[in-house]
């Protein structure tokens, strides 16, 4: 395992670490998680990432349940902060909302700090200036030592940025984009000049596309797959394009690519994230120990990802 560093910045995380997304609270109870996490640990994992929006929160409560396990100082620990609840004032980057967040996610985890903290998607109704005095203020006091984005364009980026040098305030670090062979625009392309200018690291989720690129969708959706159990996201990726007979004509000719590694076409799509120098960690989100173990194989295949087959790769994906 390779441990790497978030943008410019001091803190090391493992390049593959362990969501909760879709799977702690509904996958995954606090028996089951525990066993994925002390595997992956195990396995040298070290990075563990949560949001107060997964499961309603049940995800953070369920990661607290094991967190209490491990020593603090060998983890590192995230959780988002956006969607808290139905009220007026338990959503967005607001000042009121951040704090009130940061305070219940910390309960619920069992922490008296998360290592980064996220705003978990950009807030056009708050100032700019209102979430970055908010996320500074966590920092000093140290509710979380670092605070990153999720999902913000490279413009509301630049925004922050401006805004925390302006203000004197602490600037975020880290930015969670979704990244895999079949969303590359927006790390690939649009966040370069972020890269360079602030040393922005990446902590990029779905990279198997939820599935899609384990080639398991190619002959229609089976029974208590992960877009069989979630209709939201199959919807979600039907109105992208993303289960398109294109999309699966790329996914079948990946997987052969894959068979001539003899390797899986999952552990295939996983070192192929962790080829991006600009990615510090690609999170996995299994629901079974099993899974776990085939995907954490990625690391040997990554080495397999010789410059002419990463052309290879290329060269399909660009069709």
């Amino acid at each position: 395992m390779e441990y790497r560093k978030v943008g410019k910045w001091g803190l090391r995380i493992s390049e593959l670490s362990l969501g909760s997304w879709l799977t702690f609270g509904n996958q995954l109870d606090v028996e089951n998680a525990k066993a994925a996490m002390k595997e992956a640990f195990k396995q040298g994992v070290n990075f563990f990432d949560t949001a107060e929006a997964y499961a309603n929160g049940m995800a953070e409560f369920i990661m607290g349940q094991v967190l209490k396990e491990f020593r603090r100082s060998d983890i590192v620990v995230s959780t988002k902060i956006f969607w808290g609840g139905e009220g007026p004032n338990d959503k967005g980057l607001s000042r009121k909302h951040l704090l009130e967040g940061t305070w219940n996610s910390l309960k619920r985890l069992q922490l008296d700090y998360v290592d980064i903290i996220y705003c978990h998607r950009p807030d056009p109704e708050t100032p700019i200036e209102e979430t970055v005095f908010a996320m500074d203020y966590i920092v000093r006091n140290g509710l979380a030592l670092y605070w990153g984005t999720s999902e913000w364009s490279a413009d509301e980026l630049e925004a922050a940025h401006k805004a925390c040098k302006e203000l004197n305030c602490i600037p975020p670090i880290v930015e969670q984009p979704l990244y895999n062979m079949l969303a590359r625009e927006r790390v690939e392309k649009e966040y370069q000049p972020i890269y360079e200018k602030y040393g922005m690291g990446l902590t990029t989720f779905s990279p198997l596309a939820s599935g899609i690129l384990t080639g398991k969708y190619n002959d229609g959706i089976p029974e208590n797959s992960r877009l069989a159990r979630f209709p939201g996201l199959r919807k979600h990726f039907e109105e992208r394009g993303l289960l398109s007979d294109e999309t699966f004509r790329k996914v079948r000719k990946i997987g052969k690519i894959a068979q001539e590694l003899s390797v899986k076409q999952s552990q295939l799509a996983l070192a192929w994230c962790l080829k991006n120098p600009n990615v510090s960690s690609v999170i996995l989100g299994v629901s079974n120990i099993e899974q776990l173990e085939e995907n954490l194989k990625a690391l040997e295949v990554k080495e397999k990802l010789t410059e002419d087959v990463m052309k290879e790769i290329e060269s399909v994906l660009s069709e």
